[in-house]
Parts: structure tokens; sequence; C-alpha cells
């Protein structure tokens, strides 16, 4: 956003050049509305307008304006002019720190004044640095939406009870402690979030707000909540969990219209029947039927920890000083040693997909899970805190080691690691120790041997090959320097299949680095094994070569004439006063650099084929990979039940981390909008280790009423990583070198099918629907059909993640037995009619299916809120850059 604001206000200043100050601003004053929050000075555009324009911007109903801008005391205090005023939105985040944290906004207080705007309804001042809420706050008579998330508010005003017509309130992610009795005098209010805040204690007179439909209490640290919720006959989602609640009273489970309790990561050992039975309860994560709390114990200190078990569509938690372990529902694991943190901390987490221009990975590195991002970032840490990463095995562990990669905000690095097998489940696991979140990752490497060099000299050994040493003499440094060696070994059989030469011999490949730039001050002394087949006794000297390499292994030049050679029986020796790599030939061939240059490259690729399957029930629903040689047969026997589709590719090369693309052709398309997708085409990365897959819908457009459309769905090279030895780069070049395999698809003819026409929906008839918001994008109609269309059988189990109730979906079923699209379709968009008004149930509706196991529906909702999320930006884009640009809230319709 700050990028898109930066190339806006370089725009912007060319127009006010051309046009002046007063012309440019005609372009930011729309249809009573001041959307500036995007510009890093919008408040200089305000004041301008309001200098040139002011009968106009006195008009102004709704107001966004950015925390982050350094003009924004002077704008406050105008505010309280815009008497006609219905929505002000002064939010922080659109800055980052180096850790590419938000920055929270500047703003600490409100104009006293600002009380009499009488219109105001809807007030958002999130991710701001208020401590209390601003006095004038109290007086705005009208105001029904107060949003003041992401503060640091740390109590709320006695009487702020007073704000009668409120009917929304978040104070989420604050400091809050307690609450005013007076918070039960909100006769109107709907929807309460107070989750992750620090209250230990929540009034009886919450059990007033009679009206309030939701009520989220989750991240704090409650032990009990008081019987008074029981009197909220509305509530239908109550939300207490990641608290520290021991009991909880047994009249929740008589709420009437209550369709969801989570009360999941507590410290309930038991709880009432009435509760435990009820089909709307998620208590994951609660020692339940245990005498004892039955967190792992903590070694160190004899006590005990509680412990955390959080659900695949939760993405945060809190740690208090007592210290606690989190489990995540993808398996890593977290321990927090009491006095970790010495106050209550929320932690947000999320597991990301490698990108290869963040993740640099190193000449014969492995990649083996996902990205791990830990926020917040920097904070530290008063004890070390043990991460432990689920990583799927190399297909070698002899000569590699596992290592967990974290990165600074700069660059990365390889933390201590600790390996282990698990014996029920067999998964492996790397356990590291940090005191700073960021990004972590698990990588196999070649083994690395490293030690400090002092002025007395010292001896290194290669743990992968003894016979491997360097010997740093006396007085070799002045100043201790840390030396690293990785040694990469070459087989004849491999040697011979990559050259067709089998008298080629070579040793291992050493690679040696120094943390220093100087050059040691006494020669150095290498020892290497000759190579295989070779001694000192056969050995012709002719053909022996020693090369050196440079960092990258882009060239190899033999040195073997500008070194003193000595021979052993089994070994050769020889001094260097630098480090680089070094690797010792045996062959007859002349030009053995180009040769060597021709292995190192085939060393480092894979070979891999590609497949392209299509759903058995579902032919439009196409599945591509990118599958290592030895995996194709397991994969296709895993993927056989469900799908069908061409014999695999043939076999191509591909090197870890690289780019390829896959483009549908012959009349199949897909969705352009996609977010990996690139002028046309699916953007993939190849990692030897991941699941290079993606499963997406087709279409056609060729009319398929009368025949059925015969494409191709064509694989191409992407952007050529920049460790790829200059050869292989070179050789890539070129429209025809950049195509790797073509696969036919067929799609078949289409039948008549129910939901084409989205007036009709089978016989129902509902108003149209758009589910979500502005900001986020639309689910429409039509988007909510081409779900029902996948959701099969699974109906009943995501209508309960939902939150319908067994006898809702026990009606639906008996009310259209025997007819299974009009259950979907019934449940489907009852659901969505009732939710409409819900601001976040997009995302409830993808947590549905991600609870149900239908994670393919959840990424394709999720794909088209990034869209609207795409269509909205620009549409906030162009206010204030073309007069007949549309408003905020029909810029994004689907």
């Amino acid at each position: 956003l700050q990028k898109m604001a930066e190339l806006l206000g370089l725009r912007d200043k060319l127009k006010e050049r051309a046009l002046g100050a007063p012309a440019l601003a005609a372009f930011c004053l729309a249809d009573n509305r001041l959307n500036l929050d995007v510009y890093l000075d919008g408040c200089r555009r305000f004041l301008q307008l309001f200098e040139g324009r002011r009968g106009e911007v006195l008009q102004v109903e709704f107001l966004r304006l950015s925390s982050n801008d350094r003009l924004l005391g002077t704008t406050l205090d105008i505010l309280p002019h815009l008497k006609h005023l219905k929505s002000l939105v002064i939010k922080g985040g659109h800055a980052r720190d180096e850790f590419g944290s938000c920055q929270h906004g500047s703003l600490t207080s409100l104009p006293a004044d600002m009380g009499n705007l009488r219109c105001l309804t809807h007030l958002d001042l999130t991710f701001n640095s208020l401590s209390t809420l601003p006095s004038c706050i109290l007086h705005l008579s009208s105001l029904r939406v107060l949003l003041v998330s992401h503060n640091r508010l740390v109590a709320l005003p006695e009487d702020f009870g007073s704000l009668s017509n409120l009917t929304f309130f978040s104070a989420m992610k604050n400091q809050l402690k307690d609450l005013p009795r007076s918070i039960g005098d909100l006769a109107v209010l709907q929807d309460l979030d107070l989750s992750e805040n620090a209250l230990e204690f929540i009034p009886e007179e919450v059990g007033n707000l009679h009206n309030c439909t939701e009520l989220d209490l989750s991240g704090n640290c409650l032990s009990s909540v008081p019987d008074s919720l029981a009197n909220l006959k509305c509530l239908r989602r109550l939300h207490l969990h990641s608290n520290l609640l021991v009991t909880v009273p047994a009249s929740l489970a008589s709420l009437p219209n209550l369709s969801r309790l989570d009360l999941q990561n507590n410290c309930l050992r038991a709880v009432p029947p009435e509760i435990q039975t009820s089909p709307f309860v998620r208590l994951r994560g609660n020692p339940l039927g245990e005498t004892e709390p039955s967190p792992q114990a903590d070694e160190s200190s004899g006590g005990r920890l509680r412990r955390l078990f959080l659900a695949s569509g939760e993405d945060s938690f809190t740690v208090t000083s007592e210290g606690c372990k989190v489990i995540l529902a993808c398996g890593i694991h977290f321990y927090f040693p009491p006095g970790a943190a010495s106050d209550p901390l929320q932690i947000y987490f999320r597991t990301l997909a490698p990108d290869p221009q963040c993740v640099k990975l190193q000449h014969h590195d492995v990649l083996l899970s996902r990205v791990l991002e830990l926020q917040p970032h920097g904070v530290k840490f008063q004890q070390e805190v043990q991460i432990s990463m689920p990583y799927t095995s190399p297909q070698t562990l002899h000569q590699r080691e596992v290592v967990v990669r974290t990165f600074s905000g700069q660059s990365w690095s390889d933390l201590r690691t600790r390996v282990e097998q698990k014996r029920k489940s067999k998964k492996h696991v790397a356990h590291c120790s940090v005191l700073h979140f960021s990004w972590f990752l698990v990588v196999s490497r070649l083994v690395q041997n490293e030690c400090k060099v002092p002025v007395e000299g010292t001896l290194l050994f290669s743990s992968v090959d003894p016979n491997i040493k360097v010997t740093f003499p006396p007085g070799v440094t002045e100043q201790t320097r840390t030396v690293k060696m990785q040694v990469l070994p070459v087989s004849a059989e491999e040697l011979e299949e990559i050259t067709a030469d089998a008298g080629c011999r070579a040793s291992p490949l050493l690679c040696l680095s120094q943390d220093s730039l100087m050059d040691f001050l006494r020669p150095v002394r290498i020892q290497l094994p000759l190579p295989p087949g070779v001694t000192g006794i056969n050995l012709d000297q002719s053909r022996l070569h020693l090369l050196h390499g440079d960092l990258q292994g882009q060239t190899w030049d033999d040195i073997t004439s500008q070194v003193v050679l000595e021979f052993t029986h089994l070994y050769a020796v020889f001094e260097v006063t630098h480090f680089s790599w070094y690797w010792l030939w045996y062959t007859t061939k002349t030009y053995i650099g180009g040769i060597a240059k021709k292995v190192y490259e085939r060393l480092r690729m894979y070979q891999v084929n590609f497949i392209a399957l299509q759903r058995k029930k579902d032919p439009e629903q196409v599945l591509l990979q990118c599958v290592p040689k030895h995996k194709v047969d397991p994969v296709l026997k895993k993927l056989q039940d469900r799908y069908r589709g061409p014999e695999p590719s043939d076999m191509v090369e591909m090197f870890e981390g690289e780019q390829f693309f896959a483009a549908f052709e012959g009349g199949i398309s897909i969705v352009m909008d996609r977010p990996d997708c690139v002028d046309g085409r699916l953007s993939f990365t190849f990692y030897s280790h991941l699941k290079n897959m993606k499963e997406i819908y087709v279409t056609s457009s060729v009319d398929r009423k009368d025949q059925a459309v015969k494409g191709q769905v064509s694989f191409y090279r992407g952007a050529v990583p920049e460790s790829i030895p200059e050869e292989a780069s070179r050789r890539r070049r070129g429209p025809d070198s950049l195509w790797l395999v073509t696969l036919p698809i067929k799609l078949p003819r289409l039948k008549p099918r129910w939901g084409e026409n989205p007036g009709a929906l089978n016989g129902f008839s509902f108003p149209p629907l758009n589910l979500g918001n502005a900001e986020t994008g639309y689910l429409t109609q039509a988007n909510l059909l081409s779900i029902a269309r996948r959701m099969g059988a699974d109906w009943q189990t995501i209508g309960l993640n939902l939150g319908l109730t067994y006898q809702q979906i026990e009606r639906i079923g008996y009310n259209h037995r025997g007819d299974l699209d009009k259950q979907i379709l019934d449940m489907l968009f009852s659901w969505a009619q009732q939710n409409s008004e819900d601001p976040d149930c997009v995302s409830k509706l993808i947590t549905a299916m991600k609870e149900s196991g239908r994670q393919d529906i959840a990424d394709e909702v999720e794909t088209i809120i990034e869209l609207g999320r795409q269509k909205y930006r620009e549409s906030i884009r162009r206010v204030g850059l073309e007069q007949d640009s549309s408003t905020e809230d029909s810029a994004i319709a689907m």
C-alpha cells in the first residue's frame, strides 16, 4: 500500500505541475466522499481542499485519513466543522517497520469539540496509539459503530454506557484488564469484540446486553465468566477460546439461539453434561477428565504448563509469564518456558508458500518445509523459546544435515538444530531455540564443519570424509577467524553417466570459506584423497588435475601447474593462502574445466515428470503437478481412484527453486485474475521435496453444448534462478528452449445442470446476495453456485461447521429427500441469507470449509476474495484521479 501511495504521489505531483493545486483538488472530491488514506500526504490534500473548496468539503459525509500522516494534528482541528460527517476513518498501519510489521498511527487523542458531530454514526480509529478513549466520543449521540482495535487502551471510561445507540463495538488487541459496569447499559449493542486483551474479570452487567448476537472474549486471561451470560437470549455465537477457564455455567447450554460456543484451549477439566453433549460446542485443547492440569511439565522447574491446541482456522494465541506449550494444526510445536514473556503477549502465526525472491537457497540446499512467520517481529523473550517444525524427510540423509534457517530482516542464517523421528508417527521434526521471532524454514544442506583459527594455528577435519583435512600453521593469522568446510562426494557411477567416460575419476569436491576478506599470512596445507582407483603406485601425474572453482561454480580453472603437489600412497597435498573450492580429477581429457562445469551443473539438477489429471466426477477440475521421477508411480497410484488423464510427460531436468508456468491452450482457459496467474499462465516454483501441485477449475470459450473440447496444457520454464550456472542459463534463452512439455486436456460435451440461471436456483428464490464487505471483496450469487456444485455429500458437515443446528440439517434433508442438489442449495443459501449482514461471514465460510476437510473449496473462496481485494485497491487508487471514478461501494462489484 505504501509503494502504491508513493507511485500515486509521483503521478499527482506531475498533475499538480500541469493543472495547479486547485484543479488537482477537483479530482479528489466526489460524491461527498474523501478517501485520502491511500496517499502518503493525504492530510496535505485535505488541507488544500479545505482552503480552496471549503463549501464542498463542509458537506463531506464520508472521510478516510491515515494516522501515519505528519499533518494529522492540523487536520484534526478542522474535523469538528464537518457537521454532515457520517463516517470517519482515521487508521494507522499504512507504514511498516524494518521487520515488516504494520506501524501504529500517531493518533493519541481527538479534539474535544468533535463531540458535536451529531450525524456521525461510524468511527474507526484502529491501529493507533490511544491509551485512553477520547472523552469526546462519549458525546457522539448518533454513534452506532465504534472500532478501536489494535491500540493501547488499558481501560474504558466509567460512563462508556452513555453511547446508547451503539450496535457494534470492537476493542480487539488492546491491553484492557477490566470493563466498566456501565457496559450493560448498551441496550441495542449487537456485536461486542473484546478479544486479545488482558481481561481477568467480566462484570455481571454484561448479561443486560439483551440484543447482543455475537460476543468475543477469546484470547484473554479469564478464569470464569458470569452466570448472567445466560440472559443473552439473542446470542448466536460466544467465543471464549484461549483463556484460563476452569469452569463455565451450565446455563449457557439453554440459550435458545446459540449456534456456536467455542471453549477450546482453556483449562477445563470438567464441563456440565448439558454443554459437553451440545453439537455447537468446541472443547478441543482442554484437559478434560484429568485430575490435574494436563500441560506438559517444565523439566527445569518441576512445574506444569498449560497446553494449547489450535484449530486450522486460528492464527494467534496468548502467552503469559506462566509459559505454555502450543500445538498448531499443521504439527508445529512451541514451548514457552515460565518467564519467557514478562507480560501477556499475543503471538500471531501463519505458514506461507516459499517465494523464490525471498527464500535464498545455497548450492545443493534442499527446501523441506513451508515458511513459518511468527509475529511480533523483533520482540525479545526473556528466555529461549523452543520451536519444533515437521519437515519432509530428504531422499538421503548421508553426507547431509537438516537445519532450521531464519531471516533477520536482511539475511538468512542457520540455527543450531536438533532433529528426531517420532516413533509412532514416523514424522521428522527439527527443533531449535530462539529469542526473537521472524521467519523460519527447514532445509537440508551439505554437512558443514567449522572451527575457530587462532594465532597458534589448528587442524580441521571433514566429518563426511576424515581423509580430508586442512592444517593451519602457527602465525597463519593475526586475529581469530572462523573457517567453514563442506564436502560433496561424487561417485564413479555418477561421473561415468554424466561424462560417458569410464576412465574419468574425481575426488570429493571441497568447499572452503572464511569470515575474513584477508588472505592467510602463511600457507594453509590441504590434504585430499586421490580419486577412486588411483594410488601413489599407479599414479600417472600427467592425468591428474587440481581444479579451482569460484564460489558460484561458474568457472573451473586448472591450477595444477601453479601449486606444488605432493603425493603419498593415498593422498594429494598442496598449499594455498586463500580459500575457494577445490576438486581433484584424474582423466585423459585435456580441457577438464569445461567437463567439471558440466558435471557440477548436472549434480544440482533433478529429473522430473509433469502430470495433468482431471477429476472423474468433475472434468473441469484439473490437477497439475511436477513430480520427481522416483515419486511418479506412488503419486499416480494415490490419485487413480479420483482422477484420470494422460500418461506422465517425458522426463525433464530442473533446478531446486526454479520457476515454471502452465498455460492452457486449444480453447481451454482459466480465470486470468488469479493472484498466481502471470500473463495468462499459472506460476509454479519447483522444490524437489515439496508438493509442486495446483488444482484449478478450467473453462472453455468454445460452445460445449454440441461437442467436447480437446485442448492441452503446456509447461514452460520461467525466470532462471540467480545461482544457475551461466552455461545452463545461456542454453535456456529463446522461445523454443523455454517450452518443456505438453499434455492433452479434454472437456466433455456440456450437459444441462442446475444453477446455470442465477435467478432460478432450481426452484429457490432469494434476493441478490453479496457476502463480505467493500474492502475485501464480495462473494456473489454466482460464486456461491460454484461453491455449491463442489460440496457433494459433505454438505451436512459443512452446514454444522457453519453454525447450523442438527435440527436444521435434518429438516433440510427431509424437505428435499432424494434431491442432493436442492439440499445443498437450501443449506448454503439459507445460511448466506441469514449472515449477509455479518462482515466476517466470508472468513467463517472459509474456516468451515477447512474444518470440514474441503481445503479445495476454501482455496477457491480465498482466490475470489483476493481478486476482490485487488479490484478494491484499483478502485481506491482511482479515487481523486478521475472525475468519473466510481465510489467505494460500487467499485468492486464482482
